[in-house]
């Protein structure tokens, strides 16, 4: 996998990054992810001032999240949390689909 965080406004510290990549090599266990695109922005003049921005590349349709708060740690693990409720989705979608034509296969 491929991770790309940017930091806008934002020093890059090795606790933040080794934190991320922690949380999205976690996402990895349950979906591949070829290509991890992680935006972290401080945006000074707004409330909340932490934006976190997350593209994965997947095989299939790419997953999407983003988030606002008032601490990258939350706005962080908001992002996740709407990654992980994709994940599983599309994940319960497909197995009911497959339950769904093996009943009609198996009803002819």
């Amino acid at each position: 996998m491929r991770l790309n965080v940017q930091h806008l406004n934002i020093r890059s510290i090795a606790a933040l990054d080794a934190w991320v990549e922690q949380h999205i090599f976690a996402l990895g266990r349950s979906r591949q992810i070829d290509e991890a695109n992680i935006r972290l922005v401080r945006l000074e003049n707004m409330s909340p001032a932490y934006q976190v921005s997350v593209h994965l590349v997947t095989p299939g349709p790419d997953v999407f999240a983003e988030s606002r708060d008032h601490t990258l740690r939350a706005a962080f693990i908001k992002a996740v949390a709407q990654l992980r409720e994709q994940i599983t989705s599309r994940a319960t979608k497909r197995l009911q689909r497959i339950k769904s034509n093996w009943k009609a296969r198996r009803g002819r």
